[in-house]
């Protein structure tokens, strides 16, 4: 059902349950004006730019004052505290299956490195991977496993975690190694059929998966061959510095002296991968995976059950003797997690407050204004898109929002509704990962050890997608027209 705010500065009278449960009483309620709408976004910009960004304070209680100037327009708006508490609670409610995820990682983080899965994939990459090509490889490993599992958050977990202690051995900038990883990662999560985004864009936008797949092409590759290209100039680059061959030589020594190596260590990451083509539920693999890995433990580390249940929680404890791998394998478990949903809750606070209260859809409608011609409409889109992912930090809203409000603007020009969904993939799904308080950016740097802002600008494909969909608006490259009233068919 498409959004459609009332007019601003119209009154709604709500009716409100009064004392005696009858009903009697009602609170008059109004849509905000424009600026009314901004304020808040301002005040979240104000604060984590210079709170965040020049002080370094922490960024959940930032985000939590945002969300009290939020709610101060929202009592000025008519709302009671109560109402816009129901729209914090409903945003978490949303929320809270990634959040589960991203809690149940830390399990895996902690149980792979007890048993041996993560170290023996740190050993024989650093054996077999030249730094040279060390992100290409990355990016591309990364992007292959996320085609055939439809998932970034899985292939981040896995793949990715893997990809980062190889990086750290190989004293590769680690913000350069993560932002190869999320690249690859949202490559199959944008253009996988086994994806979540990429099924939830084509039904917001009344357009077929298959050809929202194929027009992504257009936006997609381009921007992807260039993320590739920097990172082969990087990896040649970093030739002109020499390993430490001696450091080197010493974490492998150590991996393979206090870890025993053996085949059945790749049974943890293989039974969530498989799991995850299989289209099963993700947590109960991921728990199965950690109970594997803890058997393994037990069986080929010779590591007490009770310590390799511990690091599940508390995270793996390395003392090998050797400063570079403890700091490498010390990590993971579901504390380690918490500071992830903390920030993604008071994230909630602030976006679940904007979105009862119609802030986000009076910015939207303002937005949708602009589009005059078919670069505004597409940049409006664009613009759309990623102003729900900051509200919101959800991927899902950031199509579904966008997707139903502009669905109508271009049935009216013509377009093709495969022209909608590509942007809000676009400018939606592959963007949310470079918010640093969203549910996707708050777990890529929770799961890979690297704050958002040091790999955002070595996540290449996720920034230039949308960079080509506006570009592609403006010239009428790559824009496909309507050729049917049912866009739903195959071919349209």
């Amino acid at each position: 059902m498409m959004i459609k705010p009332e007019p601003e500065g119209k009154k709604i009278l709500s009716p409100q349950v009064s004392p005696d449960g009858k009903g009697n009483t009602s609170r008059e309620k109004r849509s905000p004006t424009l600026l009314e709408a901004l304020i808040p976004l301002i005040a979240m910009g104000l604060f984590l730019g210079v709170g965040y960004g020049l002080y370094q304070l922490r960024i959940e209680i930032l985000l939590i004052g945002a969300a009290g100037v939020a709610a101060l327009i929202g009592l000025r708006l008519g709302y009671s505290w109560k109402e816009m508490e129901d729209g914090i609670w409903d945003a978490i409610r949303k929320g809270m299956p990634a959040m589960a995820v991203v809690i149940i990682v830390g399990v895996l983080i902690g149980s792979w490195i007890a048993c041996g899965s993560i170290p023996l994939m740190i050993y024989y990459g650093l054996k077999i991977i030249s730094p040279s090509l060390f992100l290409l490889t990355a990016c591309l490993v990364c992007s292959i496993v996320s085609v055939l599992t439809g998932t970034s958050y899985g292939t981040a977990g896995t793949i990715g975690i893997a990809f980062m202690g190889i990086a750290q051995g190989m004293e590769i900038p680690l913000g350069q190694a993560a932002g190869a990883i999320v690249a690859g990662s949202y490559f199959g999560d944008k253009i996988s059929p086994f994806s979540d985004t990429t099924n939830l864009a084509p039904v917001a936008a009344r357009s077929n998966l298959f050809d929202h797949i194929r027009h992504m092409l257009w936006t997609t590759i381009p921007a992807y061959v260039i993320g590739l290209f920097v990172y082969f100039l990087l990896g040649v680059g970093a030739e002109t510095h020499q390993l430490d061959s001696e450091k080197i030589a010493a974490i492998l020594t150590t991996l393979k002296t206090k870890f025993v190596f053996h085949w059945t260590l790749l049974l943890p990451p293989i039974i969530v991968l498989y799991l995850t083509i299989r289209k099963k539920p993700p947590i109960p693999g991921m728990l199965l995976s950690g109970f594997v890995a803890i058997i393994l433990a037990a069986w080929l580390q010779g590591t007490i059950v009770k310590d390799a249940v511990a690091a599940t929680v508390f995270g793996y404890k390395a003392s090998t003797g050797l400063a570079e791998v403890d700091r490498l394998l010390s990590r993971g478990g579901m504390q380690e997690m918490m500071h992830i949903t903390l920030i993604a809750f008071c994230a909630f606070a602030f976006g679940g407050i904007a979105q009862r209260t119609g802030m986000l859809e009076v910015l939207l409608q303002h937005i949708l204004k602009f589009a005059k011609t078919t670069g505004r409409l597409i940049a409006s889109t664009v613009v759309a898109c990623i102003t729900t992912a900051v509200i919101t930090g959800s991927s899902f809203l950031s199509i579904l929002i966008p997707g139903e409000l502009f669905a109508p603007a271009y049935r009216t020009r013509g377009l093709a509704a495969k022209n909608l969904s590509r942007t809000t993939e676009d400018s939606g799904t592959v963007v949310v990962p470079l918010i640093p308080w969203s549910i996707a950016g708050v777990y890529m740097a929770g799961t890979l050890g690297v704050a958002t802002v040091e790999y955002v600008p070595w996540a290449v494909m996720c920034y230039l997608g949308f960079i080509f969909a506006v570009i592609y608006g403006y010239t009428g490259f790559a824009v496909a027209a309507k050729i049917r009233d049912d866009e739903t068919q195959p071919g349209s």
